[in-house]
């Protein structure tokens, strides 16, 4: 998979990307070791945290698996102190596992929200806070692929749309809160992507899969490394990017 040229732009900075089993997670985790950084994979699939290892693999970059489940405390406190063992710094932390479910407010029960919750919100929240001690020596970038939900408003959504909604918050707070330090705060807003999920999600909603039409995650990841690359006089906060085409 061919990104972009390598000008080895993160030079062995210390990257962690949740969500690295597939998808966008993949994709951006690629991009970061073409550019120089030992990225550190996270997330619940061992094997496909292999795969996504293995791409990286010939950049010949220092790239470590962790399995996680980030809805999970406990699973997010021993991540916290493993990294901070084995690599003493961070430089990059992106948040990209999510989970997503559909359902008319009426018949969605309370567990789905709950769920949602845990994972969109509380485990970018306490990784965030975790890994937070590092990122700030010397300075430090966070980024969160939200989703263009939080642009409109479409029936079947409520609970989902409402945890973007609030990690957005909680990213533009942290903005205010965190720059002082030298840290950027970076929040992505894509479309429907070509991943497993979205086939999944189109599966259910009755929806042609058309991934060849769709967003494409290695585009998410150049436009998330262009943002990262930038000169530190200046900071990116918000980037929406879409398909060319909409299909659904």
């Amino acid at each position: 998979m061919n990104l972009m040229p390598t000008n080895r732009a993160l030079d062995d900075q210390i990257a962690i990307v949740t969500g690295a089993s597939g998808g966008i997670g993949s994709a951006i985790s690629l991009c970061l070791a073409t550019q120089g950084a030992n990225v550190c994979l996270i997330g619940r699939n061992e094997q496909r945290l292999k795969t996504t290892a293995d791409l990286c693999e010939p950049f010949q970059r220092r790239i470590e698996t962790f399995t996680c489940d980030v809805s999970r405390s406990e699973d997010i406190h021993l991540l916290c102190s493993r990294v901070k063992q084995q690599f003493g710094r961070a430089d990059i932390l992106v948040h990209c596992a999510g989970a997503i479910a559909h359902t008319k407010l009426e018949d969605a029960p309370p567990e789905v929200l709950d769920q949602l919750l845990l994972t969109n919100v509380r485990g970018p929240m306490l990784l965030t806070q975790g890994f937070l001690p590092l990122l700030k020596r010397p300075r430090g970038q966070i980024v969160f692929i939200n989703s263009s939900a939080v642009l409109s408003i479409a029936p079947g959504r409520g609970y989902y749309t409402a945890t973007q909604h609030a990690l957005r918050a909680f990213a533009d707070t942290l903005r205010q809160e965190v720059n002082a330090d030298e840290v950027r705060v970076l929040s992505v807003y894509p479309g429907r992507t070509a991943t497993p999920r979205t086939e999944r999600l189109h599966e259910k909603e009755g929806i042609s899969y058309q991934p060849d039409v769709l967003l494409q995650p290695k585009a998410i990841a150049a436009i998330v490394l262009s943002a990262l690359a930038l000169d530190w006089t200046a900071e990116v906060t918000d980037i929406t990017i879409r398909s060319m085409k909409k299909t659904y």
